[in-house]
């Protein structure tokens, strides 16, 4: 095998250690405070060799907006918003990736809906967050139902106005991601008429900014490796992850000891079928053209994070 002088240097800089400095403060952007809530629940925000400043956001695209402008270096997002992230332009990579159960998402109505199943959605009004992976789920489940975008009206408005819109009956159904499926089904008595089983991948991802990745590759490579140790603890301890969760986010600690249990969300390696999936996901946007022209996202991935030892 050949390799180049630069790629020797690569695989140097890769397996090398890595100090974080103490001087140095690592913008991490946060989606209602899940990511912050998993680390300090499992001890992982103990003895952090470098400072970390939160920025907390309702959703994937304000963070990834965010990090399109530099504001944060590294955030948590969905697959979908990655993929919207990289089609706007976005120099950004993810560096780590998590799965959970699709089940997490899903298209919910009101209890007293006639709305019974996908079939029941033509003319009506869809409420979900441009860009996020309820958007991906909205037209996931109208593609597999040969349902045309043009047969729905989908209303794009960030989640609190959407809960908002289905209470007042100014939509007819959303399409979102836990923790409001969890709150919707738990406290509204929403039902679910779809999720994203055998839909989406349950992917998602920590992406970084190409130049907090040059800058700060030591910070980053530490966080990432804490995150991953936090969310394999958090499998075996809901109750104190709901707990910790409720007084930072104060949502009710029994529907977010649902939304942990039934997500099951644990670190996975970025390798080509990963990859691959997520090729998928950027060709259904295409396909319904939401981004219009083919996108290649493997450029979209960096590799030079391992995943963290179990």
């Amino acid at each position: 095998m050949r390799r180049s002088l630069a790629g020797l240097l690569l695989v140097a800089l890769s397996t090398a250690p890595f100090v974080a400095s103490a001087e140095t403060a690592l913008k991490v952007g946060d989606q209602q405070l899940q990511t912050r809530g998993v680390l300090e629940a499992s001890g992982q925000l103990k003895d952090v060799p470098y400072k970390i400043e939160w920025f907390n956001f309702p959703a994937a695209q304000p963070l990834g907006e965010a990090l399109n402008a530099g504001a944060i270096d590294v955030g948590g997002l969905g697959d979908a918003p990655l993929i919207f992230a990289y089609a706007a332009g976005a120099k950004v990579r993810a560096v780590a990736a998590t799965r959970s159960q699709p089940v997490d998402l899903a298209i919910i109505v009101p209890d007293n809906s006639p709305i019974k199943t996908v079939a029941d959605l033509k003319g009506k009004r869809i409420a979900t967050t441009r860009g996020s992976i309820g958007h991906y789920l909205a037209i996931a489940t109208l593609e597999r139902a040969n349902i045309k975008q043009s047969d729905v009206s989908l209303r794009f408005m960030q989640p609190a106005d959407a809960k908002a819109a289905l209470a007042s009956g100014n939509v007819d159904a959303w399409s979102t991601w836990d923790p409001y499926v969890a709150l919707a089904e738990q406290r509204d008595h929403d039902r679910s008429i779809a999720n994203g089983v055998n839909l989406s991948s349950g992917l998602s991802f920590q992406a970084a900014t190409d130049d907090s990745i040059k800058s700060k590759r030591a910070e980053i490579a530490d966080f990432l490796k804490r995150v991953a140790a936090g969310q394999r603890w958090a499998l075996s301890h809901p109750d104190e992850v709901a707990a910790i969760q409720s007084r930072v986010t104060g949502l009710p600690p029994d529907v977010l000891k649902v939304v942990y249990q039934r997500a099951q969300l644990h670190p996975v390696a970025i390798d080509d079928s990963l990859i691959a999936e997520q090729q998928k996901t950027a060709d259904l946007y295409h396909r319904a053209d939401v981004i219009k022209t083919p996108l290649n996202i493997t450029p979209s991935f960096d590799k030079q994070f391992p995943l963290a030892a179990p």
